[in-house]
């Protein structure tokens, strides 16, 4: 099993796994590749490759810890391509693996690598060595719990988050009151809301007790606090808010503050259904 690099700091630098395979010593020939691949600035390219995240790319990148096929490089957006070789202060860092991992987030965990205002992250709840560098596929608040997403191939993340994927995500949602289907209606017409559009595929009444119920309501877009402010145009308060699936990939009976790695084919149907 791989080890995950430790995370980047101002006292010690991260270094990729041992157990990667090291990169030829040959250095790539750009001119005979570079109209037919991708280019991604340097700060980006070390994060895809499972190093860390972004901003600690660009924060090595500018403290001059980061080499471009030999050169010490410091602007985060100098191009790269695929083959070239980076090393982080003289250690190659190769390309990683993809990695898809599904976490059931609890409440009380905020969705960001660090917070200014100590809170709890969710990657205190993946803090496993035998992962690289995953960032989460959209976003859940602090309140809201579920299934989310994290993995390492930044342009499958992208399309699945895209508006124009219209992915399916589907949500059971407490209320503190009891719709009728009047109300129920409403909600999947949706409303205008500081200038955006809110609406659902769907609102399905899930079961009533007797001052709330619980909503089963499908998204096939995500703005901002989408369901709450739906919601809230209402005068209808969330008492929980669970992402129960997203396209056909289903939270199921894993255990809240757990993860699992997803199947190759759990991976395949996701990214097409993202298009």
């Amino acid at each position: 099993m791989k080890k995950r690099a430790p995370r980047p700091s101002s006292s010690s630098a991260p270094r990729p796994s041992s157990s990667r395979p090291p990169p030829s010593r040959e250095l790539p020939s750009r001119e005979s590749s570079s109209r037919d691949s991708p280019r991604h600035g340097l700060a980006r390219a070390l994060s895809r490759r499972g190093y860390c995240s972004r901003s600690q790319a660009e924060a090595l990148v500018r403290a001059g810890r980061v080499e471009l096929n030999e050169r010490v490089v410091r602007d985060p957006e100098t191009p790269t391509l695929p083959q070239d070789r980076i090393r982080v202060d003289g250690t190659d860092v190769a390309a990683a693996d993809a990695v898809w991992i599904l976490l059931n987030k609890p409440r009380g965990y905020v969705t960001t690598t660090r917070d200014e205002r100590g809170r709890d992250t969710v990657y205190a709840l993946i803090d496993d060595a035998a992962l690289p560098w995953l960032a989460p596929i959209g976003r859940l608040d602090k309140a809201s719990e579920g299934l989310l997403l994290f993995c390492n191939d930044s342009a499958a993340a992208a399309r699945l988050t895209a508006p124009e994927s219209h992915v399916a995500k589907t949500y059971h949602v407490q209320v503190d009151c009891l719709p009728d289907e009047a109300l129920l209606t409403r909600l999947r017409e949706g409303v205008d809301d500081r200038g955006e559009r809110l609406a659902a595929r769907s609102v399905t009444l899930l079961r009533s007790g007797e001052k709330n119920a619980w909503l089963e309501i499908v998204l096939d877009e995500g703005r901002n606090r989408h369901i709450r402010r739906l919601l809230d145009a209402h005068g209808i308060a969330v008492l929980r808010l669970i992402r129960v699936a997203m396209g056909g990939l289903a939270l199921g009976d894993l255990a809240k503050g757990k993860w699992r790695r997803l199947t190759a084919a759990e991976v395949a149907a996701l990214t097409a259904a993202a298009g």
